[in-house]
């Protein structure tokens, strides 16, 4: 569940001056809080406790139904998972290294990390050489998407993370 925090507006201000930034951002300094509730109402918005000093509070006048909602859009949207993860085996073969790939390159983009990891059953650690090639294949495809965040050629894991 999302909470957003609760901020005074308008006549809930108890503050008798509060420091007024104005709907077009430009600092009007320190004003009784009568008069910044007017110079609100005049322009049809409300007047928002943006920070809380000992002193006297910040105040901005903006729209106060538009705040919640993009708090609560920014909230929904860094509770959604960074880290993606793709798995190979060594022997993979080309179309599907390329759509995997690819697919990365969207995550990137988007502003997700990806994280690569590399099997080997039985046999195939005989050929951790070539899994670690692959892993340096792999960094080499996604340099100008990703930089590299971790690579561990012992573990055959690597992360890239957005440029």
């Amino acid at each position: 569940m999302i909470v957003v925090q609760k901020q005074l507006i308008n006549s809930q201000i108890k503050s008798p001056q509060v420091f007024l930034i104005d709907h077009e951002n430009n600092n009007r300094g320190l004003i009784a809080t009568s008069e910044a509730l007017k110079l609100a109402e005049s322009v049809e918005l409300d007047l928002v406790i943006v920070s809380q000093n000992e002193d006297t509070p910040v105040a901005k006048i903006l729209n106060y139904g538009k705040l919640q909602y993009q708090k609560k859009k920014r909230q929904g949207s860094s509770a959604r998972p960074t880290v993606k993860e793709v798995r190979f085996r060594p022997n993979v073969g080309a179309g599907d290294y390329n759509l995997r790939i690819n697919q990365a390159l969207q995550w990137l983009s988007k502003g997700d990390s990806v994280k690569f990891a590399i099997r080997l059953r039985g046999r195939e650690n005989q050929y951790r050489q070539q899994a670690g090639d692959m892993l340096d294949r792999i960094v080499n495809d996604l340099g100008q998407a990703g930089k590299v965040q971790s690579l561990d050629k012992r573990a055959l894991i690597v992360q890239i993370m957005p440029a």
